[in-house]
Protein backbone atom coordinates (compact mmCIF):
# COMPACT_ATOMS: atom_id res chain seq x y z
CA UNK A 1 0.00 0.00 0.00
CA UNK A 2 1.41 3.38 -0.91
CA UNK A 3 0.10 6.63 0.56
CA UNK A 4 1.33 8.47 -1.87
CA UNK A 5 4.39 7.89 -5.52
CA UNK A 6 7.10 10.38 -5.44
CA UNK A 7 8.30 10.37 -9.37
CA UNK A 8 11.68 11.71 -8.97
CA UNK A 9 14.28 10.10 -7.11
CA UNK A 10 15.45 12.10 -4.16
CA UNK A 11 19.34 12.14 -3.87
CA UNK A 12 19.65 10.89 -0.25
CA UNK A 13 23.18 9.79 -0.71
CA UNK A 14 24.55 13.19 -1.68
CA UNK A 15 24.02 14.18 1.99
CA UNK A 16 25.15 10.66 3.08
CA UNK A 17 28.93 12.07 4.32
CA UNK A 18 28.09 15.12 6.27
CA UNK A 19 24.97 13.21 8.27
CA UNK A 20 27.16 10.25 8.86
CA UNK A 21 29.56 12.81 10.38
CA UNK A 22 27.12 14.31 12.91
CA UNK A 23 25.93 10.91 13.19
CA UNK A 24 29.39 9.54 14.48
CA UNK A 25 29.95 12.26 16.67
CA UNK A 26 26.90 11.88 18.26
CA UNK A 27 27.54 8.00 18.85
CA UNK A 28 31.01 8.65 20.18
CA UNK A 29 29.28 11.18 22.94
CA UNK A 30 26.34 9.11 23.39
CA UNK A 31 29.63 6.19 24.37
CA UNK A 32 30.96 8.95 26.68
CA UNK A 33 28.06 9.67 28.46
CA UNK A 34 27.37 5.81 29.15
CA UNK A 35 30.69 5.38 30.23
CA UNK A 36 31.07 8.35 32.52
CA UNK A 37 27.64 9.01 33.61
CA UNK A 38 26.46 5.91 34.12
CA UNK A 39 22.47 4.75 34.52
CA UNK A 40 20.03 6.04 37.16
CA UNK A 41 18.80 2.72 37.72
CA UNK A 42 15.45 2.14 38.98
CA UNK A 43 14.39 0.33 42.49
CA UNK A 44 14.09 -2.78 40.20
CA UNK A 45 17.85 -3.29 39.44
CA UNK A 46 19.02 -1.62 42.74
CA UNK A 47 17.04 -2.29 45.36
CA UNK A 48 14.89 -0.25 47.69
CA UNK A 49 11.50 1.32 48.97
CA UNK A 50 9.31 3.61 46.61
CA UNK A 51 6.36 5.33 48.50
CA UNK A 52 3.69 6.90 46.26
CA UNK A 53 1.55 9.28 48.50
CA UNK A 54 -1.40 11.64 47.47
CA UNK A 55 -2.15 15.27 48.44
CA UNK A 56 -5.27 16.75 48.59
CA UNK A 57 -3.83 19.96 46.59
CA UNK A 58 -0.66 20.53 44.52
CA UNK A 59 2.06 18.94 46.46
CA UNK A 60 4.93 20.89 47.16
CA UNK A 61 8.25 19.22 46.31
CA UNK A 62 10.53 20.64 47.45
CA UNK A 63 8.87 20.86 50.86
CA UNK A 64 8.93 17.26 50.46
CA UNK A 65 12.51 17.06 49.95
CA UNK A 66 12.96 18.74 53.29
CA UNK A 67 11.05 16.83 55.33
CA UNK A 68 12.70 13.66 53.91
CA UNK A 69 16.22 14.96 54.15
CA UNK A 70 15.16 15.64 57.91
CA UNK A 71 15.49 12.16 58.41
CA UNK A 72 19.10 11.72 57.70
CA UNK A 73 18.12 10.33 53.48
CA UNK A 74 20.99 12.07 51.16
CA UNK A 75 20.19 9.63 48.20
CA UNK A 76 17.06 9.40 47.57
CA UNK A 77 14.39 11.09 44.65
CA UNK A 78 10.95 13.06 44.80
CA UNK A 79 8.77 13.43 41.76
CA UNK A 80 5.93 13.95 40.71
CA UNK A 81 3.68 11.57 38.42
CA UNK A 82 0.48 11.29 36.49
CA UNK A 83 -0.72 14.10 38.26
CA UNK A 84 0.46 17.36 40.51
CA UNK A 85 -1.23 15.50 43.53
CA UNK A 86 0.56 12.42 43.35
CA UNK A 87 4.03 12.15 44.17
CA UNK A 88 6.89 9.34 44.18
CA UNK A 89 9.58 8.87 46.89
CA UNK A 90 12.29 6.70 45.92
CA UNK A 91 14.26 5.57 49.48
CA UNK A 92 17.80 3.54 49.31
CA UNK A 93 18.33 0.63 51.33
CA UNK A 94 19.17 1.05 54.87
CA UNK A 95 20.76 -2.08 56.77
CA UNK A 96 18.64 -2.96 60.00
CA UNK A 97 15.60 -1.16 58.97
CA UNK A 98 12.51 -2.58 57.12
CA UNK A 99 10.67 -0.58 54.23
CA UNK A 100 7.59 -0.28 56.15
CA UNK A 101 9.30 1.10 59.35
CA UNK A 102 11.08 3.84 56.35
CA UNK A 103 7.54 3.92 54.93
CA UNK A 104 6.02 4.85 58.25
CA UNK A 105 8.80 7.35 59.28
CA UNK A 106 8.53 9.03 56.00
CA UNK A 107 5.28 9.38 56.31
CA UNK A 108 5.29 11.06 59.96
CA UNK A 109 7.93 14.03 59.09
CA UNK A 110 4.99 14.64 56.14
CA UNK A 111 2.29 14.34 57.95
CA UNK A 112 3.53 17.21 60.61
CA UNK A 113 3.34 19.51 57.47
CA UNK A 114 0.44 18.12 55.73
CA UNK A 115 -1.91 16.09 58.09
CA UNK A 116 -3.89 15.30 54.51
CA UNK A 117 -1.44 13.10 53.26
CA UNK A 118 -2.21 9.57 52.10
CA UNK A 119 0.15 7.01 51.32
CA UNK A 120 -1.38 4.69 48.50
CA UNK A 121 1.75 2.15 48.15
CA UNK A 122 5.13 0.68 49.26
CA UNK A 123 6.87 -1.53 47.46
CA UNK A 124 10.55 -3.19 48.54
CA UNK A 125 12.33 -4.77 45.84
CA UNK A 126 15.74 -6.18 47.38
CA UNK A 127 19.31 -5.70 46.05
CA UNK A 128 19.86 -9.71 45.26
CA UNK A 129 16.36 -9.74 42.90
CA UNK A 130 17.73 -6.36 41.45
CA UNK A 131 21.18 -7.48 40.46
CA UNK A 132 19.75 -10.66 39.02
CA UNK A 133 17.04 -8.82 37.01
CA UNK A 134 19.73 -6.36 35.90
CA UNK A 135 21.72 -9.53 35.02
CA UNK A 136 19.01 -11.57 33.13
CA UNK A 137 18.41 -7.88 31.03
CA UNK A 138 22.01 -7.74 29.72
CA UNK A 139 21.67 -11.49 29.01
CA UNK A 140 18.58 -10.83 27.17
CA UNK A 141 19.81 -7.75 25.75
CA UNK A 142 23.52 -9.28 24.32
CA UNK A 143 21.04 -12.81 22.93
CA UNK A 144 19.00 -10.63 20.66
CA UNK A 145 21.91 -8.60 19.35
CA UNK A 146 23.37 -11.75 18.73
CA UNK A 147 19.90 -13.30 16.69
CA UNK A 148 20.18 -10.01 14.91
CA UNK A 149 23.71 -10.34 13.93
CA UNK A 150 23.15 -14.36 13.00
CA UNK A 151 19.85 -12.96 10.63
CA UNK A 152 21.17 -10.58 8.70
CA UNK A 153 24.38 -12.58 7.71
CA UNK A 154 21.97 -15.13 6.32
CA UNK A 155 20.15 -12.67 4.90
CA UNK A 156 22.65 -10.51 2.68
CA UNK A 157 25.46 -10.30 1.51
CA UNK A 158 28.71 -9.50 4.08
CA UNK A 159 28.18 -5.89 3.24
CA UNK A 160 24.50 -5.50 3.88
CA UNK A 161 24.82 -7.54 6.59
CA UNK A 162 27.44 -5.07 8.66
CA UNK A 163 26.08 -2.10 7.23
CA UNK A 164 22.82 -3.07 8.76
CA UNK A 165 24.50 -4.38 12.12
CA UNK A 166 25.78 -0.83 12.47
CA UNK A 167 23.22 0.82 11.76
CA UNK A 168 20.93 -1.26 14.34
CA UNK A 169 23.55 -1.15 17.18
CA UNK A 170 23.81 2.68 16.33
CA UNK A 171 20.56 3.09 17.13
CA UNK A 172 20.40 1.33 20.83
CA UNK A 173 23.50 3.34 21.84
CA UNK A 174 22.21 6.65 20.88
CA UNK A 175 19.26 5.74 23.14
CA UNK A 176 21.51 4.81 26.29
CA UNK A 177 23.17 7.58 25.87
CA UNK A 178 20.32 10.29 26.15
CA UNK A 179 19.21 8.23 29.28
CA UNK A 180 22.76 8.53 30.64
CA UNK A 181 22.82 12.56 29.80
CA UNK A 182 19.82 13.37 31.14
CA UNK A 183 20.11 10.84 33.79
CA UNK A 184 16.40 9.86 33.02
CA UNK A 185 15.26 6.09 35.26
CA UNK A 186 16.33 3.24 33.34
CA UNK A 187 13.50 0.56 34.71
CA UNK A 188 12.76 -2.88 32.78
CA UNK A 189 10.59 -1.57 31.00
CA UNK A 190 12.44 0.64 28.84
CA UNK A 191 15.17 -2.46 29.03
CA UNK A 192 12.19 -3.81 26.62
CA UNK A 193 11.60 -0.69 24.59
CA UNK A 194 15.44 -1.06 23.97
CA UNK A 195 14.96 -4.28 22.67
CA UNK A 196 11.66 -3.80 20.66
CA UNK A 197 14.25 -0.96 19.14
CA UNK A 198 16.30 -3.16 17.93
CA UNK A 199 13.21 -5.47 16.13
CA UNK A 200 11.94 -2.48 14.60
CA UNK A 201 14.80 -0.83 13.39
CA UNK A 202 16.18 -3.97 11.78
CA UNK A 203 12.60 -4.06 10.16
CA UNK A 204 13.39 -1.31 8.17
CA UNK A 205 16.93 -1.97 7.62
CA UNK A 206 16.00 -4.97 6.06
CA UNK A 207 13.23 -3.05 3.78
CA UNK A 208 15.11 -0.84 2.03
CA UNK A 209 18.07 -3.40 1.71
CA UNK A 210 15.52 -5.93 0.19
CA UNK A 211 15.14 -3.35 -2.64
CA UNK A 212 18.25 -2.34 -2.99
CA UNK A 213 18.75 -5.99 -3.98
CA UNK A 214 16.02 -6.07 -5.64
CA UNK A 215 16.75 -3.05 -8.21
CA UNK A 216 20.43 -3.96 -8.94
CA UNK A 217 19.02 -6.85 -10.57
CA UNK A 218 16.24 -4.44 -12.49
CA UNK A 219 18.50 -1.35 -13.18
CA UNK A 220 21.09 -2.80 -15.06
CA UNK A 221 22.40 0.91 -16.24
CA UNK A 222 22.61 2.53 -13.17
CA UNK A 223 25.09 3.80 -10.75
CA UNK A 224 25.32 2.22 -7.34
CA UNK A 225 24.34 6.02 -5.71
CA UNK A 226 21.50 6.11 -7.70
CA UNK A 227 19.99 2.25 -7.25
CA UNK A 228 20.25 3.51 -3.35
CA UNK A 229 18.43 6.59 -4.10
CA UNK A 230 15.26 5.25 -6.02
CA UNK A 231 15.07 2.47 -3.78
CA UNK A 232 15.01 4.55 -0.49
CA UNK A 233 12.64 6.99 -2.32
CA UNK A 234 10.16 3.90 -3.50
CA UNK A 235 9.98 3.16 0.13
CA UNK A 236 9.17 6.42 1.33
CA UNK A 237 5.49 5.84 1.41
CA UNK A 238 5.89 2.32 3.34
CA UNK A 239 8.03 4.39 5.99
CA UNK A 240 5.84 6.49 6.37
CA UNK A 241 2.65 4.62 6.87
CA UNK A 242 4.21 2.33 9.18
CA UNK A 243 6.94 4.52 11.09
CA UNK A 244 3.62 7.79 11.37
CA UNK A 245 0.91 4.70 13.05
CA UNK A 246 3.00 3.31 15.04
CA UNK A 247 4.35 6.37 16.66
CA UNK A 248 1.08 7.67 16.79
CA UNK A 249 0.15 4.68 19.52
CA UNK A 250 3.70 4.92 21.11
CA UNK A 251 3.00 8.84 21.77
CA UNK A 252 -0.44 7.86 22.88
CA UNK A 253 1.38 5.90 25.00
CA UNK A 254 3.39 8.89 26.17
CA UNK A 255 0.90 11.43 27.39
CA UNK A 256 -1.81 9.01 28.93
CA UNK A 257 -0.10 5.98 29.96
CA UNK A 258 1.09 7.55 33.63
CA UNK A 259 4.38 7.18 35.17
CA UNK A 260 5.06 3.42 34.13
CA UNK A 261 4.85 3.88 30.86
CA UNK A 262 6.65 7.26 30.71
CA UNK A 263 10.25 6.24 29.70
CA UNK A 264 9.25 2.81 27.63
CA UNK A 265 7.49 5.07 25.32
CA UNK A 266 9.92 8.00 25.43
CA UNK A 267 13.01 5.17 24.66
CA UNK A 268 10.64 4.21 21.79
CA UNK A 269 9.98 7.21 20.49
CA UNK A 270 14.06 8.02 20.24
CA UNK A 271 14.38 4.75 18.90
CA UNK A 272 11.72 5.06 15.79
CA UNK A 273 13.54 8.50 14.53
CA UNK A 274 16.84 7.33 14.85
CA UNK A 275 15.40 3.71 13.17
CA UNK A 276 14.29 5.70 10.17
CA UNK A 277 17.50 8.39 10.30
CA UNK A 278 19.90 4.83 10.64
CA UNK A 279 18.44 2.88 8.01
CA UNK A 280 18.40 5.75 5.25
CA UNK A 281 21.45 7.19 5.82
CA UNK A 282 23.81 4.88 8.13
CA UNK A 283 22.91 1.64 6.84
CA UNK A 284 22.41 2.36 3.07
CA UNK A 285 25.88 4.76 3.09
CA UNK A 286 28.40 2.32 5.03
CA UNK A 287 26.97 0.04 2.40
CA UNK A 288 27.30 1.91 -0.20
CA UNK A 289 31.48 3.14 1.46
CA UNK A 290 32.29 -0.34 1.45
CA UNK A 291 31.85 -1.12 -2.26
CA UNK A 292 28.80 -3.05 -2.65
CA UNK A 293 28.31 -3.93 -6.06
CA UNK A 294 25.47 -5.19 -8.57
CA UNK A 295 27.87 -7.96 -8.96
CA UNK A 296 27.73 -9.19 -5.22
CA UNK A 297 23.74 -9.71 -5.78
CA UNK A 298 24.21 -12.09 -8.73
CA UNK A 299 24.77 -15.44 -8.55
CA UNK A 300 28.25 -16.70 -10.25
CA UNK A 301 27.83 -19.65 -12.45
CA UNK A 302 30.06 -22.80 -11.41
CA UNK A 303 33.05 -23.57 -13.71
CA UNK A 304 33.24 -26.89 -15.26
CA UNK A 305 35.71 -28.59 -14.63
CA UNK A 306 38.21 -28.87 -17.28
CA UNK A 307 39.07 -32.72 -16.80
CA UNK A 308 35.50 -33.77 -17.48
CA UNK A 309 35.45 -32.00 -20.82
CA UNK A 310 38.46 -33.77 -21.81
CA UNK A 311 37.19 -36.82 -21.06
CA UNK A 312 33.89 -35.98 -22.88
CA UNK A 313 35.52 -34.85 -25.79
Amino acid sequence: MELFRIRKTIPFMKYALILNVISAITFILAVFFIVTRGFHLSIEFTGGTVMEVNYQQPAELDSIRQSVASLGYTDFQVQNFGTSQDVMIRLPIQEGVTSAAQSEKVMQALQQVDPGVELRRVEFVGPQVGSELFSNGLKAFFFVVLGIIVYLGFRFEWKFAIAGMIANLHDVVIILGFFAFFQWEFSLPVLAGVLAVLGYSVNESVVIMDRIRENFRKQRKTSVREVIDSSITQTISRTIITHGSTQMMVLSMFFFGGPTLHYFSLALTIGIWFGIYSSVFVAASIAMWLGVKREDMLKVPKKEDPAAEIMEG
